[in-house]
């Protein structure tokens, strides 16, 4: 078939195949990643059959996986059967300063490949599948069922972190404010960030037990940010630690119950003076909208939770007492949502 004999129609036609292979595509990628296929490429092509060699697989197998990734960008193959790196296949490298070796290993994590399929109930229902088909919620499922998922989500969180930290300390306003508490702030990453950026500021790391336990080591007690860190466990559900800005990056993504609650205890927080900042997507300004609303349906999925449009997330802060100050974008997908309580209507 030539150029001239590919039509429009045809053209249209592979491309929704295409799009239908997502699930292949995501195979593949794991499998890659897995086999750390990207780790064994250098600067240079290199032989299918020499990786086969070193990492003891199929010689054959391996030409035709890096060969069906080469058709999406990921990897080329300059010659037959010797492969290349891409732009997008070096940042699956381990050591790569910007991989996201494990943002992709999460994406594609076991339980994904059982949840998915129960896309159309949750669509159908607008409830979340994952307590039915675990028999338990999502979280407690990760950190009592699923010790090397949870690890690999705790290094998804960290590597996304990564990217966005130092944008997010860069555009805080810290007037006004000795003591920071990140809340849901995981390992801790962007707190350090924060610290090492405002010398004169301390800091609250504040999360779920199991999450705290792997804390960057720099805030632990011995670690150079020690003697101006707490690690505090516990649940902002049930509340929060005193501090002058709360930081919630990422974290209002469950159901609206349990935002609301999140919300209300950082009001009452608030009581006392002091500022919040959401750092977050909103899914009708994403830069990344295929990234974005896809994980607002896999929210769907195992949380009940969602991804927020500005309308969405107002009426919730409004729910909460709370208000929306400033929205100011960052250098990434991020938005630095600043929130007060909510000024007492005239005459109330």
């Amino acid at each position: 078939m030539t150029d001239t004999d590919y039509t429009p129609e045809l053209a249209t036609a592979a491309r929704v195949k295409e799009l239908a292979m997502g699930l292949w595509v995501s195979a593949m990628m794991m499998t890659a990643v897995q086999l750390r296929l990207p780790d064994e490429i250098d600067d240079k092509p290199v032989e299918a059959a020499e990786l086969a060699a070193r990492l003891d697989l199929h010689p054959e197998a391996v030409a035709r996986l890096l060969r069906a990734l080469a058709a999406h960008g990921v990897f080329a193959e300059p010659a037959e059967d010797r492969f290349a790196h891409t732009e997008l296949s070096r940042v699956l490298r381990e050591d790569h300063p910007h991989s996201v070796r494990y943002q992709v290993l999460w994406t594609v994590a076991p339980w994904t490949w059982r949840a998915w399929p129960h896309l159309e109930e949750a669509v159908r229902t607008g409830e979340r599948v994952f307590p039915r088909l675990y028999g338990k919620e999502f979280f407690a499922y990760l950190a009592e069922d699923a010790p090397r998922s949870a690890e690999v989500f705790n290094r998804a969180m960290t590597q996304s972190s990564t990217f966005t930290s130092a944008m997010v300390a860069e555009a805080l306003d810290m007037t006004g404010v000795r003591v920071v508490v990140d809340i849901g702030g995981g390992r801790g990453h962007l707190l350090r960030t924060v610290l090492e950026r405002y010398p004169w500021l301390s800091g609250v790391l504040y999360d779920l037990p199991s999450v705290v336990a792997s804390a960057d080591p720099a805030l632990r007690p011995g670690g150079e940010l020690a003697d101006r860190t707490r690690v505090v466990a516990g649940s902002c559900l049930d509340g929060v630690p005193p501090g002058d800005l709360y930081i919630l990056k990422n974290l209002l993504e469950w159901d609206d119950e349990r935002t609301v609650t999140t919300l209300r205890n950082v009001a009452a927080a608030l009581r006392s003076g002091g500022r919040a900042v959401l750092v977050q997507n909103l899914v009708d300004d994403s830069p990344e909208p295929k990234v974005t609303t896809g994980m607002d349906l896999l929210l769907l999925l195992n949380v009940g939770g969602r991804k927020h449009t500005r309308r969405q997330l107002t009426r919730l802060l409004s729910e909460a007492g709370l208000e929306i100050t400033d929205i100011r974008p960052t250098a990434s997908s991020l938005f630095l949502i600043e929130v007060a309580r909510r000024a007492p209507a005239a005459g109330a």
